[in-house]
């Protein structure tokens, strides 16, 4: 066990470290979205800092993050750069991420399939990719990913070449730094540091990002009236998403490294409360940053004072170092942006999509190409839907009926006088794997087998109430029997189901019930001896 001295350590040592890597990304994310270099580290200061001090027992350092900035920087393209509206959008993001955190809704993240998140993931790694070409280029910045290519190919003859050397060096340092090294002095800072100080004393004619404010950003409260509130509200809601899925995506991942459970409310809550305080003084708003969260907790962060540690840190950079921060050429925060966007891409699946399911990959190429080239809430929307509806096709596939005949060694002689004994015959039939609204029509169409004997016991395995579709399909199936005057016996695992199919008004009159099989096939039995009684 830790001593109080080691946690401390531990605490500052990760906080620091966590601190080296948000810098040149929170410039560079300011940077990319419009908003400026300012907003993005005084975004990351707020947030770290009010999420931290509120949030899970696990440190979680935040920030504004790759699919954060595409989303800004997407608003921001719709609204003519109107900096207002999207302030107003940042702060009712806010204030949906609180109210979303007194439901039961973050618990959903779990159930994401992982070809969803793959897709997105890939996604927002190849748009920020795309999206810095112009700036390692020294060409005029674009605002999504089809303009930045068309600006590439008509301008590559105005390309400034020390913007793109300046670039490539950065490009060789974050890529080419070997990964032992990074746990000392992370590549982005030495490349940030290193091609800053070049671009100064060559006198580089690039551009840079010339002004970091210093000062702590005055409160202001959006001013917004009902128009707008319908307005913007989609705008809100898709950031609010993309701002709770990361951090929510985040806490899992701290769970597997801590093994300590993270309350998703509290997390996502703390989160809320934080990106509303950006929005108040027109900061970037965030999510808990799962690179710089796994840096800070691998560097021995313990507590939420490495939290406090990195925002400290933060401001300490930019006051002590506003003038070295100004002098930073845009080229050289494009050369790291592309390497995040590379580190970004989920490498592990690409190794092994050869070995992966069909479905997995229909999901992943949808989700993959509406990212990329269409809108990100989209993008996850169709692909969840897709899979959704995969493996309901799946699960609905493999539910089927299993019948076998049932004989009483009492009947056998008595059947034997009889022309046509199977018109007498006992079949018992299990509904075997999910019975619902995918599986439910085709059931139906398979009871056709069944139809002809005299008595059919239908055995429901399944605990789980049935969805509509199957109380439906249920009801065809009870109606199909009574026509052909076959006698059902309907064998269920609870009463609550029975209450279920009597609550929908569904007639079992002419049906029995039970819940045990055996005493089913009994009583069928005792029906069967008494009907051929009576043929005698």
């Amino acid at each position: 066990m830790k001593t109080k001295l080691q946690v401390l350590a531990g605490d500052i040592l990760g906080g620091l470290n966590a601190a080296i890597i948000t810098l040149p990304q929170a410039l560079a994310f300011g940077v990319a979205t419009g908003f400026g270099a300012s907003a993005g580290i005084w975004g990351a200061i707020i947030l770290t800092l009010i999420a931290g001090l509120l949030g899970t027992k696990i440190p979680m350092i935040s920030g504004v993050t790759g699919p954060v900035a595409i989303v800004i920087a997407s608003i921001m393209h719709a609204l003519n750069k109107d900096v207002s509206a999207v302030i107003f959008i940042i702060f009712l993001a806010g204030i949906l991420q609180v109210i979303l955190a007194m439901t039961k809704l973050p618990e959903i993240v779990k159930y994401v399939p992982y070809p969803v998140i793959s897709g997105f993931m890939n996604g927002v790694g190849v748009i920020i990719i795309i999206m810095q070409l112009n700036a390692l280029l020294g060409l005029a910045p674009a605002s999504n990913t089809i303009e930045s290519i068309e600006t590439v190919f008509k301008s590559i003859s105005s390309v400034n070449l020390e913007a793109l050397a300046i670039g490539c060096l950065t490009l060789f340092i974050v890529f080419g730094v070997p990964k032992k090294w990074n746990k000392y002095v992370p590549s982005q800072i030495l490349a940030l540091i290193v091609c800053t100080l070049i671009s100064i004393k060559m006198g580089l004619n690039v551009a840079k990002i010339s002004e970091i404010s210093v000062s702590i950003p005055a409160i202001s409260i959006p001013h917004t009236n009902l128009h707008d509130f319908i307005t913007y509200f989609h705008y809100a809601a898709m950031l609010a998403v993309i701002l709770s899925s990361e951090s929510l995506l985040t806490g899992l991942v701290s769970t597997s490294l801590t093994k300590t459970p993270v309350q998703h409310n509290k997390l996502l809550a703390s989160q809320g409360i934080g990106n509303i305080c950006c929005a108040l003084t027109g900061s970037l708003p965030g999510a808990a940053a799962t690179m710089r969260t796994v840096a800070a907790l691998k560097s021995g962060a313990a507590t939420k004072f490495a939290a406090m540690v990195t925002a400290l840190v933060l401001v300490l950079a930019i006051y002590k170092f506003s003038d070295f921060v100004a002098e930073i050429p845009l080229a050289v925060l494009a050369g790291i942006l592309i390497k995040i966007g590379y580190d970004i891409i989920d490498t592990k699946f690409l190794r092994v999509i050869n070995l992966a399911p069909k479905d997995d990959l229909w999901v992943l190429a949808v989700v993959f190409f509406l990212t990329v080239f269409y809108n990100l809430i989209v993008a996850v929307g169709a692909g969840i839907t897709l899979a959704a509806l995969l493996y309901a096709k799946k699960a609905a596939d493999k539910a089927k009926l299993i019948d076998k005949t049932e004989y009483d060694t009492n009947l056998i002689t008595a059947e034997k006088m009889l022309e046509k004994n199977y018109k007498h015959k006992i079949r018992v039939v299990h509904i075997s794997g999910a019975f619902f609204f995918g599986s439910a029509t085709q059931l139906i169409s398979q009871f056709d087998e069944f139809l002809g004997t005299r008595y059919l016991i239908l055995v429901y395995d399944s605990e789980d109430l049935l969805d509509i579709s199957a109380v439906f399909a249920l009801e065809d199936i009870i109606l199909r029997l009574k026509s052909q005057h076959i006698k059902l016996f309907l064998v269920l695992k609870n009463e609550e189901i029975h209450e279920q199919l009597k609550k929908h008004n569904i007639d079992i009159s002419d049906s029995r019930i039970y819940y045990s099989e055996i005493e089913a096939i009994e009583h069928a039995k005792l029906s069967c001896k008494k009907r051929i009684r009576r043929t005698k």
